[in-house]
This record gives C-alpha cells, sequence and structure tokens, in this order.
C-alpha cells in the first residue's frame, strides 16, 4: 500500500517527545513472521490519527500549529503535547485488554487520558484512502525495543464517524494478528518500522476506521489507535492533512538519567537513578537501561516498571511520574544483589 508523498519543506526543527480481551480469540487471519517486534509507536499506513495530525500541525520552527479542523479541535482539547507524543497513546496496565477494559468513546485514545482530544467523533479527521479486499503493506512505526503482538480491527458496515465510537461499532474479532513481525530501521527514529502484508477486509465501502492494539509480550504494556480510512477504491493515498515537513527526520526528543548509589553492604547495594527531561517540549514518559555486570541481579525496584532480559534491565515509568516538563525531574530505586555497587553514574535514556 504506498502512501501519498507528502510534499517537502525545508527540514524542519522536529521539537518532539519522545511513549482485546485478555485471551485474543483465534479468529481472522494470523500471520506469524521471523524475527521480533520491539518499539512504542503508532501506525503509519494505514497512518493513526495522532501521527497524521502530527505531520498536519509540524511547522517549520517545529512549533504545532494544526489546519486540519479535527487536528485543531484535538488540540483545543487536550493542547500540543500529545502532538510530539504521537507514538505513546498506551495503557501500561493494559494487558492486551480492549472492550470492557477501555470506555466506550475512549477507543482512540485507549482510555489515556492524554488524548482524549483523538476521541472526538468527527468526519474531518485526515484520511487515508483504501480498496477492500486489496492486499496491502501494513506498517507500524517503532519507537523503542520491546516485542510483542498486532490485533487489526474494523468498524461495522454502517458507522457514522459523527458519533462517539464504541465496542459495538467495531466487528468482534480482528480481520488481521500479526505475531511479532520484523523491526526495520533503527528504533527511535521516525523511518523505523514494522511492516507487514495482509489483506483487508472485503465487501467494505464508505468510511470506517481501522483500529490496532499492540500488546508487549514481555509486559502488560498495550498500545492503541485509530487510522480513519475511506474505502473507494483508493491505494493508500492521504487526504486532509497541511504540508507535514520531513516526516523522516530523527526526532531530537531528549532525556538524560543519572545513578548514585544510596547503599551497600556486603554482597549488595542499593541505587537511586534521576530521570531528567532535557528537551525543550513536555514528555509523557521516560525509558532507562543498562546492563548489570555478571552475577548481579535485581531484588526489588520502585517508582518504576521494569523488564529484564539476561544482565539487560529497561525501566519504564510508573503512571504517575512519566509526564515531565523540559528540565523536570523523576527518580526511581532498586536493590541488587551479588556484588559491589556499579560505579556508572550515566545511563542511557529515552523518551517514549
Amino acid at each position: 500500500m504506498s502512501m501519498k508523498a507528502f510534499p517537502t519543506r525545508a527540514r524542519a526543527l522536529l521539537l518532539v517527545l519522545v511513549s482485546l480481551l485478555a485471551t485474543v480469540p483465534a479468529m481472522g487471519l494470523v500471520l506469524s513472521t521471523s524475527g521480533r517486534a520491539e518499539a512504542h509507536g503508532t501506525p503509519m499506513k494505514p497512518a493513526s490519527r495522532t501521527f497524521l495530525c502530527w505531520q498536519d500541525g509540524l511547522t517549520d520552527t517545529g512549533e504545532i500549529k494544526p489546519v486540519n479542523p479535527a487536528c485543531r479541535a484535538a488540540q483545543q482539547v487536550s493542547g500540543t503535547t500529545p502532538f510530539y507524543n504521537w507514538f505513546s497513546v498506551l495503557r501500561s496496565d493494559g494487558a492486551g485488554r480492549t472492550k470492557g477494559f477501555v470506555p466506550d468513546g475512549e477507543l482512540c485514545s485507549g482510555g489515556n487520558t492524554n488524548f482524549t482530544g483523538f476521541n472526538l467523533p468527527r468526519n474531518d479527521w485526515p484520511l487515508t484512502h483504501l480498496t477492500s479486499g486489496a492486499s496491502v503493506d501494513f506498517s507500524y512505526n517503532a519507537w523503542a525495543a520491546h516485542p510483542g503482538w498486532f490485533y487489526v480491527y474494523v468498524t461495522k458496515d454502517g458507522f457514522d464517524p459523527t458519533k462517539a465510537l464504541t465496542w459495538n461499532d467495531m466487528e468482534s474479532t480482528p480481520f488481521l494478528s500479526v505475531d511479532h513481525p520484523p523491526l526495520n530501521g533503527t528504533p527511535g527514529t521516525v523511518e523505523a518500522n514494522y511492516s507487514w502484508n495482509g489483506k483487508l477486509p472485503a465487501g467494505k465501502s464508505g468510511r470506517h476506521i481501522i483500529y490496532m492494539v499492540w500488546q508487549r509480550s514481555d509486559s502488560a504494556e498495550t498500545f492503541y489507535s485509530c487510522s480513519d480510512v475511506v474505502f473507494d477504491g483508493g491505494n493508500g493515498e492521504v487526504t486532509g492533512i497541511h504540508d507535514p515537513g520531513n516526516p523522516s527526520e530523527p526526532v531530537p526528543g531528549k532525556c538524560v538519567a543519572s545513578r548514585r548509589t544510596t547503599g551497600s553492604w556486603s554482597g549488595g547495594y542499593q541505587s537511586e537513578v534521576t530521570v531528567t527531561n532535557s528537551g525543550d517540549v513536555p514528555m509523557l514518559g521516560w525509558m532507562v537501561n543498562w546492563n548489570l555486570p555478571t552475577g548481579q541481579s535485581v531484588n526489588s525496584l520502585w517508582n518504576g516498571n521494569a523488564t529484564y532480559s539476561g544482565q539487560g534491565v529497561m525501566v519504564h515509568n510508573a503512571d504517575w511520574n512519566g509526564s515531565l516538563a523540559p528540565g523536570a525531574t523523576a527518580t526511581f530505586g532498586y536493590v541488587v544483589s551479588g556484588g559491589s555497587a556499579d560505579t556508572a553514574t550515566d545511563l542511557p535514556c529515552q523518551v517514549g
């Protein structure tokens, strides 16, 4: 599915921040691919509301000034921070859940209050033109490393975009499920993506929403998105957005993390990590990762959500400490057993 080529400008200073039921029915098309899906992100083909509204509002100075009426209305409700965080429509406690977990009328935000403006029922959101029943290439932006599955739904016939989207508007099972598709490119860039080929549902016409749920397999964190489409014989053309600048630019959202040892004893120690938003715009989440020395393991960790892979540790913000204004800080702590305190003071940090 080829997307309409976006007009280009001088390179913009992109001041952007870097953030189903518990058992999915074994129905619909299931794709199993080699490699692992690794990232925060959002659909780019067909593109989500947050991704297209970010493109629509992006200016040469890096400010967000939406032109599309629906994107402008979303800004009036939720401000510009969610535009800079177009890849972070997530719930840390999602665990792949959909109906009964995400409330009716809040599907496009996944119930995440930072993105409430993107739930607005309107018929003028940016639109991707598709052909019902066609085999197309899907693309999902890859922002930060995590494995997972994708479940792709579509609205029922007769869907009315001017009414609040509810679970009764959605087909009950995904028309496409994808098991850990391969990652292309380098996470943390706009061009990094997962891609797979799949068949669009047959017999559809007119306006619809393609709804994607991305469930991490290494934690409960789950991502939700709405892509506004029209089945009119199109081949992925996008209408309804202003000149978006250059969306292939790497995004310079910034954070830094520093560690200090707060206590030590024979065979263990305690550390505290301070995360600082070192960028120019607010951020909704952060991730810090490092490798423990051989023989060490984390016994406990607080004020963050951790995943482990061998000696590797990745800590994502907790629900209450991910939103940081420029210059603001958050801290988390942990206790390690097996050896003396690590001497490294600076840890890799990524907005997301």
